[in-house]
């Protein structure tokens, strides 16, 4: 398996490579489209001011030489032919000094040559630099009426002048430290990924406490960041899950004992007949808390996995709550609680039957942890933020500190409450109003009642 480190090593060369090829073909294209013609056309002019110069030379002596000897001081190549193709050269010499056909007809025709123009296959401007004499401009010239071409370049040393030292210096260095850097930032980008794959490996042994201090204001800052959290989490459910076994596991066991002792009980032939009834009760109280705490286990595992099938259709929301009521009138008949509602004429669209165990457990605990003689609220409104449904009671509230942990499962507030209920109600509850895209919240005090609203968005402006 490649490395990371390594990938990014040889896709950055790569990268670098495939830059310095389009910017060495960009160079050559700018100097084949403009530089190229005028260095030609200035050397051409060059040449012509020479052999005007010559003309003006006195044919008696040595001066001919002396200046061609001169103009070559100044940076120049020069070679002179004469009509039999004798060659004479001033300045440094040339590493090839073969004549094509096309520089002959110089003398023979009085044509000015350009020797890159005459080699179309030279694409590279390198070609331009090459010390050979058919890389030259010629111009004819007559002297002492015999017919010469003058053909001349610029010497290819002043091309590694001190400047040009300096730029290539200059372009090395920042390669070396380009290169340098690449190699330094992608250690740094791989150091924190390795810390990350290290974590990740204590995490698959459970092990959700792996120290990760990465300290970046990047895109990988904000990884490490997104994985303590999550890292948190899984921490957080772990316990939950362990804590949820146990919960489960007690709430079985405790009606199991009970169904079990009283069934003992009841085999004994001396037993009353009250006694006989009154064991009997226990165990139908008790194999119906089973059922129910099984019947709300399948339900919110059904809920979290996204497996109940919803049966979504429009019904009367306000019929719906009207029809909890009547079958919780005996209870609170019972109790002694005065019940109240206002319900405004909703036609919902969502679950009847999942909204129905939300209005039930709401009810059912407003009315268990109500006060002798105490009441209950119900509201139905119906507003352009929304549709909301109250359940407002008397009753002894809830602690402030308790209520973050209300939706938890298993989760009961204090020692009153667990002997009775699942501590999975009101984890239900918000599964379904999640579900059906609505949001659920509490205020309460201690002492003084509570109140749950339940708020839903019109159907138009779900997304």
């Amino acid at each position: 398996m490649k490395s990371l480190y390594r990938q990014f090593i040889v896709s950055t060369l790569f990268i670098l490579a495939i830059s310095i090829l389009i910017g060495f073909t960009l160079a050559n294209l700018f100097y084949l489209a403009v530089t190229k013609e005028d260095a030609i056309e200035q050397d051409v002019s060059i040449a012509k001011e020479i052999v005007q110069t010559l003309k003006a030379v006195p044919h008696s002596d040595n001066s001919f030489d002396r200046y061609l000897e001169a103009v070559s001081n100044l940076g120049y190549q020069i070679a002179v032919v004469d009509s039999d193709g004798q060659k004479k050269f001033y300045g440094d010499s040339f590493d090839d000094t073969a004549l094509p056909k096309e520089a002959e007809r110089v003398i023979t025709d009085g044509k000015i040559y350009t020797g890159l123009n005459d080699f179309s296959s030279q694409i590279f401007m390198i070609a331009h630099f090459t010390n050979k004499l058919h890389n030259t401009v010629g111009v004819p010239f007559t002297f002492n009426d015999e017919p010469y071409g003058l053909f001349i370049r610029t010497d290819t040393e002043l091309v590694a002048t001190d400047i040009h030292a300096v730029l290539i210096g200059f372009v090395g260095a920042i390669g070396i430290v380009s290169i340098l850097g690449m190699i330094w930032m992608a250690r740094q980008l791989t150091r924190p990924i390795v810390q990350l794959t290290e974590a990740t490996r204590y995490i698959a042994r459970e092990n959700y406490s792996y120290p990760l201090e990465i300290k970046r204001n990047d895109e990988i800052g904000q990884l490490s960041e997104s994985f303590n959290l999550m890292q948190t989490q899984l921490k957080h459910n772990d316990l939950a899950r362990k804590s949820f076994i146990n919960n489960v596991s007690h709430d079985f066991q405790s009606p199991l004992m009970n169904i079990q002792g009283y069934a003992d009980l009841l085999k004994s032939p001396d037993l009353s007949d009250s006694d006989r009834l009154a064991y009997t009760s226990i165990i139908d109280q008790e194999a119906k808390r089973l059922s129910s705490l099984t019947r709300q286990l399948l339900l919110l595992t059904s809920l979290d996995q996204g497996a109940y099938p919803m049966k979504a259709a429009e019904f009367r929301l306000d019929e719906s709550l009207k029809s909890v009521v009547q079958k919780y009138r005996w209870r609170l008949e019972e109790e002694d609680i005065d019940i109240s509602y206002k319900l405004a004429p909703v036609l919902f669209h969502g679950d009847a039957e999942l909204l129905q165990n939300v209005w039930d457990n709401l009810l059912t605990n407003a009315i268990k942890y109500n006060k002798p003689g105490g009441s209950i609220e119900i509201n139905l409104r119906s507003s352009d933020n929304g549709i909301a449904v109250s359940f407002k009671d008397s009753g002894i509230g809830i602690a402030e500190d308790a209520i973050p942990q209300l939706f938890e499962r298993f989760y009961r507030v204090d020692a009153a409450r667990k002997n009775d209920g699942t501590g999975l109600g009101l984890s239900i509850v918000q599964q379904i109003v999640t579900l059906h895209g609505g949001t659920i919240r509490v205020q309460s005090r201690a002492g003084e009642g509570s109140e749950f609203t339940i708020t839903f968005p019109h159907p138009e402006t779900k997304h």
